[in-house]
């Protein structure tokens, strides 16, 4: 007996989808920016000031779900979109990555406090519970958001053609100047930032959750818990430092995982995971 894919092909994603799911990705996100840029004037009037909160820029953070949303249905349909979604339950990964998600990514900002001077000098951020909550809740629904297109298709459409290591450093350029446009425009929340520690930054956290979307089987829950850390108003502000730690962690990881990250062995390659069935061999 083995085990064989039911309907495999229909629901099969080819890699040629990684070009109409950038081009709307950033498209979509660009372009908004873009007329914030050319007509700054036209669009606060009508608009309103650009802000993290702003309706116009949570549509443009959410261009690489939209694409990936509209990807997926354009070549499997609603019942293929609802076995991508599956993966959003997807939770099980080794105790080790548990670990690093919820107690090694805010010893990373901690460490990049430190080294930026500011890590006892800032006050405590929120001075009700209520503001707290909301201030989570709102970060949790922003930018991870974002997997469901970078690791929910993006990555798996990559890791058919390259390693794990190429896939991941090749989606965190592309992650990264996807949000050059926000550096650009005041009010953003990416605008008192440098972007060149920003994109190595990207890099080193795609490269870093690259082996853990693998080793979880293709969540797009973990990879969610991340860039939901990533986000957390509870670390405090480390940036340029932060990317320091990060690049570390990541080169911590590649070497730990040196025996999967340069081959294309057990890899998660499916954006839609195949309902399996048992076939006579």
């Amino acid at each position: 007996m083995r085990i064989a894919p039911a309907n495999a092909s229909r629901y099969q994603i080819p890699l040629i989808a990684l070009v109409p799911f950038l081009l709307m990705t950033f498209g979509l996100a660009w372009g908004l920016f873009a007329i914030f840029i050319l007509l700054p004037k036209q669009m606060v009037a009508i608009f309103g000031i650009l802000s993290g909160q702003h309706p116009l820029f949570i549509l443009a953070v959410w261009a690489p779900a939209i694409a990936a949303f509209i990807t997926v249905i354009s070549y499997a349909g609603i019942a293929g979109l609802w076995r991508y979604l599956s993966r959003l339950f997807l939770w099980h990964c080794p105790p080790a990555w548990c670990a690093f998600v919820w107690v090694g990514i805010p010893l990373l900002f901690y460490g990049g406090a430190a080294l930026k001077g500011n890590l006892f000098t800032e006050p405590f951020p929120f001075s009700l519970y209520q503001s707290l909550i909301l201030a989570l809740a709102t970060t949790s629904v922003i930018g991870p958001i974002e997997e469901f297109g970078w690791r929910g298709l993006a990555l798996p459409l990559l890791q058919r053609r390259f390693a794990p290591i190429w896939a991941g450093l090749i989606l965190g350029l592309i992650w990264g100047i996807w949000h050059l446009p926000a550096f650009l425009l005041s009010g953003t929340p990416q605008s008192t930032w440098s972007f060149p520690p920003f994109l190595i930054g990207s890099v080193a956290i795609s490269i870093i959750i690259t082996p853990l979307f693998n080793a979880s089987h293709g969540s797009i829950l973990l990879p969610f818990l991340v860039h939901f850390q990533l986000n957390n108003p509870l670390w405090p502000d480390a940036q340029p430092y932060d990317t320091l730690f990060f690049v570390a962690a990541a080169v911590l990881v590649i070497w730990i995982n040196r025996k999967t990250m340069f081959r294309r062995g057990d890899i998660v390659t499916d954006v839609i995971p195949p309902s399996r069935r048992f076939t006579a061999s």
